[in-house]
């Protein structure tokens, strides 16, 4: 997502997902255009009494629409610091919220295992937008029946907070109440089988969603329905990687420099388009031999670099033109997943392994899930030759 930071609260950076900024006049306009329906609701559920002919007049519909879409979004983000202040309480450091298309995001650096604390964390927002609700309600109570508009907004927002606390408690992994679902089944059984089994149920919540959304023309609900989808899948993944790559280190997958196919930095880049076309590979180190030092690594060149160009003009240019400088590497006796989790950082294919600055092989994302389907498939991968600590 492309966001830009607005402030923090409790040391954790707010942030606005450009997709906010068209979900926010939205949401104002569905308020604005309801404002009548919702007005007479409030009137019969909480006595509200309420002037619809007052706050339907001119341009308030609208104010009104925004007043409330923006608390509506405060809600939110005070829903999302609930996670956020518990899941700190237990030592999870919190990258950021964003508040985006669907609502907030709290980005957690790493997801708790601990079945107890992940049923904390889970419960703690919807906690809060109940609060949240029970807060704008007693504000409501309060306010002089004259001020139409205010009581409008207070209103809507205390029966929206609540609802929407119970709407995140359906067990739709990886909402509250997925998250909360899993954290039941962890109780007595590993945690990435614990994840899978809550994320189908998830997927079919998510199905469910979408097939309501769809026959009651909420184009809302379906988007919330493919988001849950897909978000259930990736998650589910991840953790079966992570569970998969426990004891598996970069050496254990990577592919040894002595296997690798390297170029020189005076290879033309139409040389590099023919060794690729022929030994089938879209990335090779570059290394510079010289004849005191031997092998140095200098760089790395992909497909994407030499696409940058025209074929007329490749026997023009050399690998050395074209290359990337600025290396990712990591060591062989780092972890797989951490691997995984800087290539998708970077958003590459693949790493450069080093060890004392010598090149000693290669990690991609192939390497990477050709190593996940042998574990999936046998259990266990080739251990390292590399001496390790006990845990």
């Amino acid at each position: 997502m492309r966001s830009f930071r607005i402030g923090s609260l409790f040391g954790i950076p707010i942030k606005l997902d450009l997709t906010f900024l068209l979900v926010l006049p939205l949401f104002a306009y569905l308020i604005g255009a309801q404002i009548e329906t919702v007005a007479g609701i409030l009137n019969d559920g909480l006595a509200a009494g309420i002037d619809v002919g007052t706050i339907t007049a001119g341009s308030m519909p609208w104010l009104l629409g925004l007043a409330a879409a923006i608390g509506l979004f405060v809600g939110v983000v005070l829903h999302e610091l609930g996670h956020s202040l518990t899941a700190r309480r237990y030592g999870f450091p919190i990258e950021s919220i964003t508040l985006w298309l669907f609502g907030g995001i709290a980005a957690f650096s790493e997801m708790p295992e601990d079945w107890r604390q992940e049923l904390n964390i889970a419960v703690a927002g919807p906690i809060v937008s109940v609060l949240v609700g029970v807060g704008s309600y007693a504000l409501f109570v309060v306010t002089p029946e004259s001020l139409n508009g205010p009581r409008f907004v207070l209103g809507y927002l205390a029966v929206l907070n609540v609802a929407l606390a119970f709407f995140n408690m359906l067990p739709a992994f990886p909402m509250d109440g997925g998250r909360v679902l899993r954290a039941l089944l962890a109780r007595s059984q590993p945690y990435a089988q614990a994840t899978q089994q809550a994320a189908s149920v998830g997927k079919l919540f998510a199905v469910l969603m979408g097939l309501f959304g769809l026959f009651s023309g909420n184009i809302i609900l379906i988007g919330v329905a493919f988001f849950v989808y897909i978000a259930a899948s990736s998650e589910a993944q991840q953790v079966t990687m992570k569970a998969a790559f426990q004891d598996v280190i970069v050496g254990d997958i990577m592919t040894p420099a002595s296997e690798l196919h390297t170029v020189e930095p005076e290879t033309t880049v139409a040389e590099l388009i023919r060794r690729m076309f022929t030994e089938r590979h879209t990335g090779y180190p570059v290394v510079d031999t010289d004849a005191f030092e031997g092998e140095r690594l200098i760089g790395l060149v992909t497909l994407t670099d030499a696409r940058e160009i025209e074929p007329v003009e490749r026997d023009a240019y050399t690998v050395e033109d074209v290359m990337t400088t600025e290396l990712q590497t990591i060591t062989p006796d780092s972890d797989a997943m951490t691997a995984i989790d800087r290539m998708r950082e970077h958003d590459i294919g693949r790493l450069l392994v080093v060890d004392d600055d010598d090149l000693v092989g290669l990690i991609s994302r192939t390497d990477v899930m050709t190593a996940f389907d042998i574990v999936q498939q046998s259990g266990a991968i080739a251990p390292s030759s590399r001496p390790r600590t006990a845990d």
